[in-house]
């Protein structure tokens, strides 16, 4: 059985994420390409995930046609490239101090911005 549909987004959005970087992108897909990124990786859909169905729509569809798009941009050797990186990348071991980290910023953030409010209404 070959890799879910989220773990194939994930890799190619991480592709796309490479390919932005490199030099030899050209500026329109860059463009693309950080539109895609962005909205694959960011916390925040289109269509919330708690929506059934309609939720994972949008991704399931959204992210593969930009990435599609991605690629008619670039050369596919230079996308195969980055591709190939984002998969090995996949295989390394989760970091749990950086994900540790990256949830006590989530967390601070939170409450400086609950602190915020329960203060405004006060």
């Amino acid at each position: 059985m070959g890799p879910s549909l989220a773990h194939r987004i994930r890799t190619e959005a991480h592709a796309v994420y490479l390919a932005v970087r490199d030099p030899r992108t050209p500026w329109a897909a860059r463009a693309v390409g950080i539109l895609i990124a962005a909205y694959a990786l960011s916390p925040i859909d289109l269509i919330p995930d708690f929506i059934p169905v309609l939720g994972l729509l949008d991704d399931a569809i959204l992210i593969p046609l930009g990435i599609w798009l991605f690629e008619k941009l670039i050369p596919a050797e230079q996308f195969a490239e980055h591709r190939a990186a984002a998969e090995r990348a996949t295989r390394r071991p989760v970091s749990w101090p950086g994900v540790l980290i990256v949830l006590l910023i989530w967390a601070v953030a939170a409450f400086l911005i609950w602190s915020a409010l329960v203060h405004a209404y006060d």
